[in-house]
C-alpha cells in the first residue's frame, strides 16, 4: 500500500513538473476570453491573440510530453526505501558476499535481515514533492493563476461561447448581438463592503448605503442605451446627457435606476442605514495627585469610531464668585481636546481611558460642563451626557505657592484683575528673609511683577498675559517641590504638604503620593543620621538628637506608623489619623535611629532589604498559619485538632474577637502587601542576571499577596492558602536572589576598585548610575524609562496619528511597490 500511494505521488509530481507551463497559457488564454475582450479587440488582434495561444499551447504540451514518462513500480519502491532508516527493501534483496560457509557469520547475517524485514513494516507513503520554484522563478504560473481568477470572479465563462460566432460570422460579437453595458457599485471605503457588479445582480431592488459610487458603461453606438436615475440628487448642468458612454454618480438619496435599450434592467434603490456611533462615562473619573484626570469611556459605532472630542465648558453657576473671580470672565472658548483612540484593533467597539493634565489651564480646578463626543466617518456624532464636574488641576499646598498660583489664576480670569494681581504679588513679596529659604523664586517673583506692570502700562494684551502666567506657574512649581539643600529640610517641607492635605481634605490620590513622599524623606533622613552617627564630632551636631527626651525607635517602626495613618485615612477618620500624625511628628523631631550596626559599622541599602525582607516573610508565615487555623475552624467549629478550645473563644464555642475573622486577616494581608511594594521601591540598584530574578519573584509574591487578599475577603480559605504558600515561595528565592546579587556587585565593585586610583572612583560610582549609552539608570537598576519621554504630548495620540499617515501613504497607488510594500509591512506590525 505505501508503494502504491507513493507511485500515485510519483505520477503527481511528474505530470505537475512536465505540464505546469501548459495550464499556465491556458490561463493567460482563457482569462481575457472570459472577460469579453474578443467582444471589443479589432479583428486582427484577436486572431492573432488566438493563434499565439494555440501555438504556445501545442510547444508546452510537446516539450510536457518529452519530459514526463509514467513512473514504476521499480521507482516507487525506491522513493519509500529511500526515505527509511538503512534502505532495508534494497538490503533484503541483497546476497551476503563472504562467510556463507560459517554458520556463525551466516547466523549475523539472518539477524541482519531478520532486522531488515521488520523496518520494513514502518513503510509509509512519500509525499510528493510538487514545488516548481525553481523551473519558474518570476512566479509566472501564480500570475496567470490570479488573472484566471479574477476574470472568473468579475467575467463570465459563458463569453467564450461568442468565440465560435465570432469564427462564424467572421466579426466581434457586439457588432452582431447589438450594444451591452456594464456597471458597478462602489460602497465607501469606511465600510469595507465589497463592489457589487450590477449585471450579475439578480433582483430589482438594491440597497446601497449613501455616498455609493455608481460607475455605468455603455458599449455600442450611441443612443443605443441611456441611463435615467433619480439617486444622486444631481440637476440642471450637473446631468450629463443620457446617452453618454460613461456615466458615474454617487447616491444622496433612495430612488430608480433606469437603463433602457436593448438588454436593459431596471432597479429601485433605497438607502441602508448608517447609524450614528455611541459614547458613554465607563466610570468614575480618577486624579492623581500632579492633578493628572483619567476619564474611562466606551465608544462604538457600525463601522467604527473615525474621531472624537472632550469639551470642558466654564459652568459660571456652579462658580463660588469671590476675590478676582468677582470680575467679569474674559470670553473664552470651551476647551476641547480629542479623544485617544485604538491604535489597532477594531474601532467599532473599544474602552479607552482620556488621559489628559489640564493644571495650566485657565479653567483648572473650576466647575465646568464635560460631554465626550465620538464621530464616524459619515459626520454622525453622537455626545455623551453633560457631565458636572470640577475641571482637575495640580492642587498646591506650599503657603506661598497657592497665593502664586491663585493670582494666575486671577489674571487668566479677566485682564481687568492685572493691577489687583501686581499689588497683591508685591505684598507676598514684601519680607523675602521671611517667606523665601530660597531668594530664586524672590527674584523671579519681582521680575514678573515688572513684565505685568510694563504691560498695564502699554494695554495688557494676550501675549504678555500668557508670558506672565507661564511665569508664575513655573514660580509655584518651584516652590512647591523646592530645591531642598538637605534632608532636613525635605522631611520638613513633606510633613508640612502631609498636614495641610489633611486639613484642606485632599484626593486619596494626593494623600498616596503625599505620604510616599513622606516616607521617602524619612527614610533619607535617618540614612543622613546613621551616616552622621559613625563620626561623633557630626554626632554633636545633629539639631534634632536631644540629649535627655530624645527616643529611640527604627524605621520600621515609623513605616508601620505612616501606614496605619494612611488606613485610617482611607477610612474617613481624619481625627484619628491627625492624632497618630501628631505622634508622629513628635518621634521626627526627636529622632535618634537605632544603627543596627554591627563592629563593620553602618548596615548599607542591601543588608536594610535583606532584613526588612526576612520580616515580611515571617510575618506572611504568621498570616498564613491564621488562616489555616481558621480554615480548621470552619470544619470543627470551636475546637482544634487536639479537641481543645480554639484560642480566642471560650469553651462553650463563643465567637472570636473583634477582629480576629476573615475581613481582620484580608487586613492584614492587605498590610503585608503595602509593606512588600514600599521595600521594593527602596531596593537597592543592582545589575546582572540574579537581580532580574529577585524583581521578578517579588512581583510574584505581590500578585499572590493581592490573590490572596481576595480570596480572604470572598472566604476561600483554601484559595488564600494556595496564594500565601506562593507568595513565601517568591519571597525565599527573591532574597537568596538578592544576596546573591549583593555578593556579585560587591566582587565587581571591588574589582573595579583595585585597578583604579583613588581619584577616579567618584566616576566609577555614578557610571554604575548609567547604562553604556550614558542614560541614567531607573530606581531599580534599568535605564530610566520610567520618567515621561513626551513632556508636552499625549504620546497615545501621537502615535494614532502616524498610523492613519502611515494607512494613508499605504494606500496612495502612485507611490511605488518597494515603498508601499514597506509601509505594509509597518502596518502588519501593529
Amino acid at each position: 500500500m505505501p508503494v502504491l500511494a507513493t507511485r500515485i505521488g510519483l505520477l503527481a509530481e511528474r505530470i505537475v513538473r512536465s505540464y505546469w507551463p501548459v495550464w499556465t497559457v491556458a490561463f493567460f488564454l482563457l482569462a481575457p476570453l472570459m472577460f469579453g475582450w474578443q467582444d471589443f479587440l479589432p479583428l486582427e488582434a484577436f486572431w492573432a491573440i488566438i493563434a499565439t495561444g494555440i501555438v504556445a499551447l501545442g510547444v508546452t504540451l510537446y516539450l510536457g510530453w518529452r519530459k514526463f514518462h509514467f513512473p514504476t513500480e521499480a521507482e516507487a519502491i525506491a522513493r519509500v526505501d529511500g526515505a527509511l532508516e538503512g534502505r532495508p527493501i534494497s538490503a533484503l534483496s541483497d546476497a551476503q558476499a563472504i562467510g556463507s560457509t560459517d554458520e556463525a557469520s551466516k547466523a549475523v547475517w539472518a539477524v541482519h535481515l531478520e532486522r531488515m524485514l521488520r523496518r520494513t513494516r514502518e513503510a509509509r507513503p512519500v509525499s510528493p514533492d510538487l514545488r516548481v520554484s525553481e523551473r519558474d522563478p518570476f512566479g509566472v504560473r501564480y500570475m496567470a493563476l490570479l488573472f484566471f481568477l479574477v476574470a472568473v470572479m468579475f467575467g463570465s465563462v459563458w463569453r467564450i461561447g461568442t468565440v465560435a460566432e465570432i469564427a462564424q460570422n467572421g466579426t466581434p460579437t457586439a457588432a452582431v448581438m447589438g450594444p451591452t453595458w456594464e456597471g458597478w457599485i462602489e460602497p465607501p471605503a469606511y465600510t469595507g463592503m465589497p463592489t457589487l457588479y450590477l449585471p450579475d445582480l439578480t433582483s430589482d431592488r438594491i440597497e446601497v448605503l449613501a455616498g455609493s459610487k455608481i460607475t455605468v458603461r455603455f458599449y455600442g453606438d450611441i443612443g443605443d442605451l441611456t441611463l435615467a436615475e433619480t439617486v444622486s440628487a444631481r440637476a440642471g448642468s450637473d446631468v450629463p446627457p443620457a446617452s453618454q458612454q460613461q456615466q458615474s454618480f454617487n447616491v444622496q438619496q433612495g430612488g430608480k435606476i433606469d437603463i433602457t435599450g436593448q438588454g436593459g434592467r431596471s432597479w429601485d434603490v433605497t438607502l441602508l442605514p448608517d447609524n450614528a456611533p455611541s459614547v458613554v462615562l465607563d466610570g468614575e473619573m480618577e486624579v492623581d495627585a500632579k492633578g493628572v484626570m483619567t476619564q474611562p469611556f466606551h465608544a462604538g459605532d457600525d463601522y467604527g469610531v473615525v474621531g472624537g472630542t472632550a469639551t470642558f465648558t466654564l459652568d459660571l453657576s456652579r462658580l463660588d464668585r469671590h476675590h478676582g473671580l468677582l470680575t467679569d470672565p474674559d470670553p473664552r472658548e470651551p476647551l476641547i481636546v480629542d479623544i485617544p483612540l485604538p491604535i489597532t484593533g477594531d474601532r467599532s467597539d473599544f474602552d479607552a481611558s482620556l488621559v489628559e493634565d489640564f493644571s495650566e489651564e485657565p479653567f483648572a480646578n473650576l466647575p465646568v460642563v464635560m460631554q465626550i463626543a465620538a464621530e464616524d466617518a459619515a459626520g454622525n456624532v453622537a455626545t455623551t451626557e453633560p457631565q458636572e464636574i470640577i475641571l482637575p488641576g495640580r492642587r498646591f499646598f506650599e503657603p506661598v505657592a497657592k497665593s502664586v498660583i491663585e493670582m494666575r489664576r486671577d489674571l487668566l480670569w479677566s485682564k481687568a484683575n492685572a493691577p489687583r494681581v501686581a499689588q497683591i504679588l508685591r505684598a507676598v513679596s514684601a519680607k523675602p528673609e521671611e517667606l523665601f529659604t530660597d531668594m530664586e523664586p524672590y527674584v523671579a517673583i519681582r521680575d514678573t511683577i515688572v513684565m505685568l506692570e510694563n504691560g498695564i502700562e502699554s494695554g495688557l494684551n494676550d501675549e504678555v498675559q500668557n508670558d506672565v502666567a507661564a511665569q508664575l506657574w513655573a514660580i509655584a512649581v518651584d516652590l512647591e517641590e523646592g530645591s531642598l539643600a538637605n534632608a532636613l529640610e525635605r522631611l520638613n517641607r513633606a510633613r508640612e504638604r502631609l498636614n495641610e492635605a489633611m486639613r484642606n481634605g485632599a484626593s486619596p490620590e494626593e494623600i498616596q503620593e503625599l505620604m510616599d513622599e513622606l516616607r521617602e524623606a524619612t527614610e533619607a533622613y535617618t540614612q543622613m543620621l546613621a551616616e552622621q552617627a559613625g563620626t561623633p564630632e557630626d554626632q554633636t551636631d545633629s539639631p534634632d538628637q536631644g540629649q535627655g527626651n530624645s527616643m529611640s525607635f527604627t524605621q520600621d517602626e515609623i513605616n508601620a506608623l505612616m501606614d496605619r495613618i494612611q488606613e485610617l485615612m482611607s477610612e474617613g477618620k481624619m481625627a484619628e489619623a491627625q492624632e497618630l500624625m501628631q505622634q508622629l511628628n513628635d518621634l521626627i523631631d526627636n529622632m535618634q535611629v537605632q544603627q543596627g550596626e554591627g563592629q563593620d559599622g553602618p548596615r548599607t541599602q542591601g543588608e536594610r532589604s535583606m532584613e526588612e525582607l526576612g520580616d515580611t516573610l515571617q510575618e506572611q508565615q504568621e498570616l498564613s498559619d491564621d488562616a489555616f487555623r481558621d480554615l480548621q475552624e470552619q470544619f470543627n467549629p470551636g475546637m482544634t485538632q487536639d479537641g481543645e478550645p480554639q484560642f480566642g473563644q471560650d469553651e462553650d464555642g463563643g465567637e472570636q474577637g473583634e477582629g480576629q475573622g476573615e475581613q481582620s486577616l484580608a487586613d492584614r494581608q492587605q498590610a503585608l502587601r503595602n509593606m512588600l511594594e514600599r521595600q521594593r521601591r527602596n531596593l537597592p540598584a543592582l545589575t546582572g542576571e540574579e537581580a532580574e530574578i529577585m524583581r521578578r519573584s517579588l512581583e510574584n509574591a505581590d500578585r499572590a499577596m493581592d490573590e490572596a487578599e481576595q480570596a480572604l475577603r470572598d472566604n476561600d480559605m483554601a484559595e488564600a492558602l494556595d496564594r500565601q504558600a506562593e507568595a513565601l515561595d517568591s519571597l525565599r528565592e527573591g532574597m537568596r536572589n538578592l544576596g546573591q546579587a549583593l555578593t556579585n556587585n560587591r566582587e565587581r565593585e571591588e574589582g573595579s576598585g583595585n585597578d583604579r586610583a583613588g581619584a577616579t572612583r567618584g566616576s566609577d560610582q555614578q557610571a554604575q548610575n548609567t547604562d553604556p549609552l550614558g542614560r541614567q539608570l531607573g530606581q531599580s537598576g534599568r535605564s530610566d524609562t520610567d520618567r515621561g519621554m513626551l513632556q508636552d504630548e499625549d504620546v497615545y495620540r501621537r502615535a494614532g496619528e502616524l498610523l492613519d499617515e502611515i494607512r494613508r501613504r499605504a494606500g496612495e497607488l502612485n507611490r511605488s511597490e518597494d515603498e508601499r510594500s514597506y509601509l505594509q509591512r509597518l502596518l502588519d506590525q501593529f
